[in-house]
């Protein structure tokens, strides 16, 4: 009898303890509003789950590198038109200075101005993103991008070509900045012939810019400096040929001399003084090309403004190297904030696409693990009336003593 009982209290007892021992699953799954609390629940549930919780949180990053990607091209963004801007003043000072009826005092005012737009285009240029790195240093981004070499005057770049990729899906990753080596420092003086030897008083302009351009571009040879060699030769009979590295150029270019009148060649003007005496020759060459930054290309239009003694013609120059430089960088500036759209344009599309995806991921997260109020609340219920069912059974065998049994 004595084992009877005590198989009827460990029964008792065991039914009270499965039975809150349900009753807490049913209450943990209406807390955490899942059904799966561990694998064992749902072995091919929650295995889904946690694959899908890996693709959030891949995703939320994505979102965060959005986000910030988004804020580092906004600030680029607003550096670029500001400095555009500035870029559209200068140009309308440098012009108006080449009109020839401004005194000294009134160049020295123009230069005024322009120092100072060259301090602002500075500090944009070494601009700091929130964290602290400079946006066009490249890779460099520590340290600024521009500094002023004092022994030169020069205005130098300091950092390196490279860009900050960021990933803002499994298969996009933008950079996050530009280098200003690129946008600024890449950027061709004006392009000239370079007159070797000519008779007394000649005098060598480019007279149609874009013209010369197109020339020195389709016919400069890096390779062989030879063929960069031209001459004009005009003989007794006033007969004038162009010759390239002593060769006649094909299709030839010849023409009549006429004393006092210019001689035309692509873009070109040569201007020989009436007297000079028959023949004559012009040597001139295409010059390896050369780069600069507008900051120093502002450094040497200021330094011209301010000097007394410039000649009308010599600043008329400068005017023109000035002016191509300025067109130039802005350019390169138009250019990158196109771009600049472009890339914002994705990071908006790829940071929608991917919040759907964080959408879908919750649906079927939800439709796997998910626990049903109505279910939840209704097996808390029953898990509590069998609570108090066994409770009472264990009270009443606990009751029982053995002169029950007897009787």
């Amino acid at each position: 009898m004595r084992l009877t009982f005590n198989m009827q209290f460990n029964q008792s007892l065991n039914g009270i303890l499965n039975a809150q021992q349900r009753m807490a699953k049913a209450e943990s799954q209406l807390s955490q509003q899942t059904r799966i609390l561990s694998p064992a629940d749902d072995p091919a549930g929650a295995a889904k789950v946690l694959s899908l919780d890996q693709n959030k949180a891949q995703i939320d990053q994505y979102q965060t590198n959005s986000i910030l990607l988004k804020n580092n091209l906004g600030l680029e963004e607003t550096v670029l038109t500001s400095m555009r801007t500035s870029l559209d003043r200068t140009s309308t000072l440098v012009q108006a200075t080449g009109n020839g009826t401004y005194t000294y005092e009134q160049r020295k005012a123009v230069a005024f101005e322009l120092e100072n737009i060259q301090t602002e285009l500075f500090d944009l240029m070494n601009t700091r993103a929130a964290d602290g790195s400079y946006i066009f240093a490249g890779y460099q981004d520590k340290t600024p991008a521009y500094e002023r070499n004092l022994s030169t005057g020069d205005y130098e770049f300091k950092g390196d070509d490279g860009n900050r990729a960021m990933q803002i899906s499994q298969s996009i990753s933008l950079p996050g900045n530009d280098s200003g080596k690129a946008i600024f420092d890449n950027v061709f003086t004006r392009f000239e012939p370079e007159v070797s030897a000519a008779p007394a008083g000649t005098v060598t302009t480019v007279t149609n810019q874009a013209m010369f351009d197109n020339f020195y571009l389709n016919n400069y040879d890096n390779l062989d400096p030879a063929n960069n060699q031209y001459s004009l030769q005009i003989d007794a009979a006033s007969n004038y040929q162009i010759l390239s590295n002593g060769n006649p150029l094909t299709p030839p270019v010849t023409g009549v001399y006429t004393a006092g009148q210019n001689i035309g060649f692509n873009g070109m003007a040569f201007q020989l003084d009436a007297a000079t005496a028959l023949p004559a020759q012009v040597d001139f060459e295409l010059p390896p090309p050369e780069q600069t930054n507008i900051l120093n290309t502002l450094q040497n239009y200021i330094e011209a403004l301010n000097d007394p003694d410039i000649t009308t013609e010599e600043l008329n120059v400068i005017l023109a190297d000035t002016l191509q430089q300025i067109t130039a960088t802005a350019n390169n500036v138009d250019s990158t904030l196109a771009n600049l759209g472009g890339r914002l344009n994705v990071v908006d599309s790829v940071f929608n696409t991917n919040a759907d995806l964080l959408i879908t991921n919750q649906t079927y997260k939800a439709d796997i693990s998910e626990v049903d109020l109505a279910a939840a609340l209704t097996e808390i219920k029953r898990q509590e009336v069998a609570l108090q069912a066994a409770s009472q059974a264990f009270t009443k065998v606990n009751a029982t003593t053995l002169f029950d049994y007897i009787r």
